[in-house]
């Protein structure tokens, strides 16, 4: 893909997340998708999305800026979102939190191959303190 193609899937991806629509976001990640620190596979992927968007029912994420290379991305996003359910062993809290994402993927064939981005102990900090 050319950089400009890149950038134009990004954010058919970005809008699929804003939609929570799990299906749609499956189509843009391989199958055997490896990520840094975390479980592999796309069903992991959709699990761990799942969980956040069902903790976080109006979670959305904003492009702050993106930067393409080769088959990467540098992505810095902001995530926001009220906690209304249980989200890694915590109640909700209903707390609007609002934390700074720095994600990096790498695409073949269209699809996300590897995964490395920020934790989600800024995320944990807001909703437990």
């Amino acid at each position: 893909m050319e950089p400009w193609q890149m950038h134009e899937w990004f954010e058919d991806y970005l809008d699929a997340l804003n939609r929570h629509d799990l299906e749609r976001i499956r189509e843009f990640v391989d199958p055997a998708v490896r990520r840094a620190h975390l479980p592999g596979g796309v069903d992991a992927w959709i699990g761990d999305l799942g969980d956040l968007f069902h903790a976080f029912p109006d979670w959305r994420w904003r492009r702050i800026q993106l930067v393409v290379e080769d088959d990467r991305i540098a992505a810095h996003l902001r995530g926001s979102g009220t906690h209304q359910a249980v989200f890694h062993g915590i109640a909700a809290t209903r707390r609007h939190v609002n934390v700074a994402e720095f994600r990096m993927y790498r695409l073949s064939k269209g699809r996300i191959a590897e995964f490395a981005g920020t934790d989600q102990l800024e995320l944990l900090t807001q909703i437990s303190g």
